[in-house]
């Protein structure tokens, strides 16, 4: 009996800003996607901007980087604004598949997609309504100008997708009919629990056996609502709990951070971005607690991250992560007391069992299933993507 033949595999090119060396959960996402398409037999390409033109072959598959000018006070972030060398490695790659990551200065790479018969797909990862209130947008105004924004996305892409329903809430308000919903994942082999002696061991170097050891893990940038965590810190310490924090990860708000905990007299270690996921995993997992005060988080990657080590997580009760990390972690009020207060609450309980309930809830969100959803998203399903993709759409010409 001969074997059916297979079939062609997929070029998947995707085009991402807001990316750079030490940028966290969308750099993270981006590779761990990557390397599932890669695995499942597809040819994936990103193409981010930077500063100079490269290529470069990675377990993610290709990626290229091309100029791009630097955002002011972007704490790195640099955008491809140029639309004639995007097209020329459009028109280079021939992609089958196009996936996108910003709604915005990219939003016209829709258009040539759908010139070219190319199947199109925006990802959302952020909430455009949280974004614009968070730069003091007033409510119906941010809405407003969020719908409009959304209304245009849609539009230019085939497909929309939404990494939780807090995410595409937004879009659901606007009658999208192109929506669809993939979550994103966790490494949960790098990200694992240390063992008890390994824990003691690392804690030691950043708290005393009696403190309370708090750490935030994100970018220091004024969405990410990191002064929260030292607002909670030194309410908890105005309460008499013995708490010290540690902070890891860089960004524009760095020196404002370090000058405010030091004038407060608190506590506070700042790391800088940990490139090592071994060193991130270790910190994570000698923690009693992680912060994530964002309040508009999508899907917290260092949130989920911070279960996989089995470290339960305070949240913000504004973002979508309460749904994300369920009964291993407690939503708070966006103040530093609400936050500190929370952080109490989540202490009260037995520490195996906050422990064992992080790991647990993490479990829920592998990467395998993330890739799988993702490719289903891109019209690849289980059976296709094992026989190492499929090709349904005429490639355009070069």
């Amino acid at each position: 009996m001969t074997s059916a033949p297979r079939r062609e595999a997929l070029t998947i090119v995707r085009l991402a800003n807001f990316v750079t060396a030490v940028s966290g959960g969308l750099r993270t996402a981006l590779r761990h996607l990557g390397a599932g398409y890669r695995a499942a037999g597809h040819r994936p390409v990103l193409i981010v901007p930077g500063e100079r033109r490269s290529e470069e072959e990675t377990e993610q598959g290709l990626v290229v980087t091309l100029p791009g000018p630097a955002l002011p006070a972007g704490g790195g972030y640099r955008l491809l604004t140029d639309r004639r060398a995007v097209t020329a490695e459009l028109t280079r790659l021939s992609p089958h598949r196009l996936e996108v990551s910003d709604r915005t200065t990219l939003r016209w790479t829709g258009a040539w997609a759908r010139r070219h018969g190319v199947p199109s797909l925006m990802v959302s990862h952020e909430s455009a309504t949280g974004i614009l209130r968070t730069w003091g947008v007033p409510g119906p105004l941010a809405t407003a100008a969020a719908d409009r924004l959304n209304t245009a996305t849609a539009r230019a892409y085939d497909s929309v997708l939404c990494t939780t329903d807090w995410a595409a809430a937004e879009f659901r308000r606007i009658g999208t009919p192109n929506l669809t919903r993939a979550p994103l994942g966790v490494d949960l082999e790098t990200m694992r629990p240390l063992p008890q002696a390994e824990r003691t061991s690392e804690r030691a170097q950043y708290a005393a056996p009696a403190d309370v050891l708090l750490v935030l893990c994100s970018r220091l940038s004024a969405e990410k609502r990191p002064e929260r965590a030292i607002e909670a810190l030194a309410a908890l310490r105005a309460q008499r709990v013995a708490a010290v924090l540690v902070v890891a990860g860089t960004g524009p708000l760095r020196e404002r951070l370090a000058a405010r905990a030091a004038a407060m007299g608190l506590p506070v270690r700042f790391l800088g971005h940990l490139g090592g996921r071994e060193e991130l995993a270790r910190l994570l997992g000698c923690a009693d607690v992680v912060l994530a005060p964002g309040p508009v988080e999508t899907f917290g990657l260092a949130a989920l991250e911070a279960l996989a080590c089995g470290t339960p997580v305070v949240v913000s009760r504004s973002s979508a992560l309460p749904g994300l990390v369920g009964a291993a972690g407690v939503s708070a009020p966006d103040t530093g007391t609400g936050f500190a207060l929370t952080v109490r609450e989540l202490l009260d309980r037995p520490e195996d069992e906050r422990r064992a309930a992080a790991r647990t809830q993490a479990e829920r969100y592998g990467w395998p299933a993330a890739v799988r959803a993702f490719l289903a998203a891109h019209g690849v399903h289980n059976d296709e993507a094992e026989e190492g993709g499929r090709d349904g759409h005429a490639r355009h010409r070069a």
